[in-house]
């Protein structure tokens, strides 16, 4: 099973992509971006993560790869799942900068949305995004119909200096209001 958009397929990780996730484990750059801490990993490391990925239904992670060519360019998560109160946080990040800038980062973010508010019935997502990350919230809140529901200041130290932690959040009705007035899955 995967889930499907316009551009991509989410689906879930294989042994076979440890290479590449290893290498973006790695990548200064792009854990700028990325809220929590970061240090250098192994391959074994990476490997230990893969392994408990399977008992931890609770925290979903999934490949993000392009339906024209089969390429692997990102991950996305759905972690924190509460049936309960029928929400769950959602975060994202292409590993490849060749793949940004060209509507793969949307398209994944319209897809999970359509997949946990029509599949799993869930009522809303939550996010956070780093103050300085303007990309990430051109794409959350300028595309994909994300409100912004508040800010916890200096949570974020990086690059010598602390930084705000904007809060994010889309509900089932956003969603549905969004993808109407869009037309996003009419093409």
């Amino acid at each position: 099973m995967s889930i499907l958009g316009l551009k991509v397929r989410l689906r879930a990780i294989e042994e076979t992509d440890l290479p590449v996730l290893h290498q973006w484990a790695n990548d200064a750059d792009l854990w700028t971006m990325l809220g929590g801490w970061h240090f250098p990993k192994s391959l074994a490391s990476t490997r230990s993560w893969f392994e408990k990925l399977r008992s931890d239904a609770a925290n979903q992670r999934f490949i993000i790869e392009t339906l024209e060519a089969g390429d692997v360019i990102g991950t996305a998560n759905l972690v924190s799942l509460d049936w309960k109160n029928r929400n769950a946080f959602h975060g994202m990040s292409l590993g490849s900068s060749a793949f940004r800038g060209k509507g793969y980062g949307q398209d994944t973010v319209m897809a999970m949305m359509r997949y946990v508010f029509d599949e799993l019935g869930l009522e809303r997502l939550d996010g956070d995004i780093i103050s300085y990350n303007e990309a990430s919230l051109a794409l959350y809140v300028g595309k994909c119909g994300w409100t912004i529901e508040g800010r916890q200041r200096r949570w974020h130290y990086r690059k010598g200096q602390f930084w705000d932690k904007i809060l994010v959040g889309i509900t089932r009705d956003d969603y549905y209001a969004l993808a109407k007035d869009t037309g996003y899955w009419a093409s």
